[in-house]
């Protein structure tokens, strides 16, 4: 069947690269060394069919968000991230755009803590990657609300337990953040828009951008009521990328407390709510 060069890169990548180096588990009875195209969409958040179409180049013109989704699913360098937005007729994100690339170090890293609640966010606030047991804690996120401020500032839905003073005080934080963001990536679109929106639909937002603060949000305790486990109080602490301005969010529990006992309930039961 014809294809085109974007469509057998991916499938040369998909199928060079194997389950275990994307954090995939390996059974006995996997036949291909490479990866299945269910397992990379779902890795990338787009449908099985979709990929299908693109690497039969019965799919034109993606979006740099797929592109992105893709390169990051793959663990691409940033020399083959490049290449595959090329292939996609696309320009590689430039200097002014706030990097969302995921190195191969921090996937490995992140791989290594299934035991802990992860996610990696661009310096925007917009999700990039969480690990399952970060899924299973706070709940899975879809579209505008992957952006932890628009969230914030937008969505009433919420497991962190807040006071009307803890919520404002993360509210201003996330404020100020995205303004110090704002001041490394004038350029961004994306990052106008967001701010923008969030301008337009939040008064709150508003007044706190008017005022004109700048800092970088930092470590906090936060306690999550979960549905299956109960309340779980957590220190939360987001560390920094260095080079790509990516913050890594690790919550974790003091060993031997209560807290502890029901993070380790919640990775054993996962995001599966239990039966009874």
């Amino acid at each position: 069947m014809a294809t085109t060069e974007l469509g057998t890169a991916l499938r040369h990548w998909r199928d060079h690269i194997p389950a275990q180096a994307v954090g995939l588990p390996v059974g006995s009875r996997r036949r291909a060394t490479g990866l299945r195209r269910e397992e990379l969409s779902q890795l990338a958040g787009i449908s099985t069919d979709y990929l299908v179409r693109l690497e039969q180049g019965r799919a034109a013109n993606p979006s740099p968000q797929v592109v992105e989704a893709l390169a990051r699913a793959l663990r691409l360098t940033q020399d083959e991230r490049a290449h595959l937005f090329r292939l996609a007729g696309l320009a590689p994100p430039g200097p002014g755009t706030i990097p969302q690339h995921i190195t191969p170090g921090v996937h490995r890293m992140l791989d290594r803590l299934t035991g802990t609640p992860v996610a990696v966010f661009d310096a925007a606030w917009n999700q990039l990657l969480a690990n399952p047991l970060y899924t299973a804690l706070l709940g899975e996120w879809h579209g505008d609300d992957l952006n932890a401020v628009r969230r914030n500032f937008l969505s009433p839905h919420s497991r962190v337990r807040h006071t009307p003073e803890s919520k404002g005080a993360l509210q201003a934080a996330h404020a100020a953040d995205l303004r110090r963001t704002a001041g490394r990536y004038p350029d961004d679109a994306d990052l106008r828009s967001l701010i923008a929106g969030l301008r337009r639909r939040s008064a709150h937002f508003d007044a706190l951008w008017k005022s004109g603060p700048v800092s970088e949000h930092r470590a906090s305790r936060k306690t999550i009521d979960h549905p299956h486990v109960g309340a779980l109080t957590l220190d939360c602490d987001v560390l920094s990328v260095a080079g790509s301005d990516l913050r890594v969010m690790v919550y974790t529990a003091q060993p031997g407390t209560v807290d502890a006992d029901g993070l380790a309930l919640l990775d054993v039961l996962g995001t599966q709510s239990p039966v009874g």
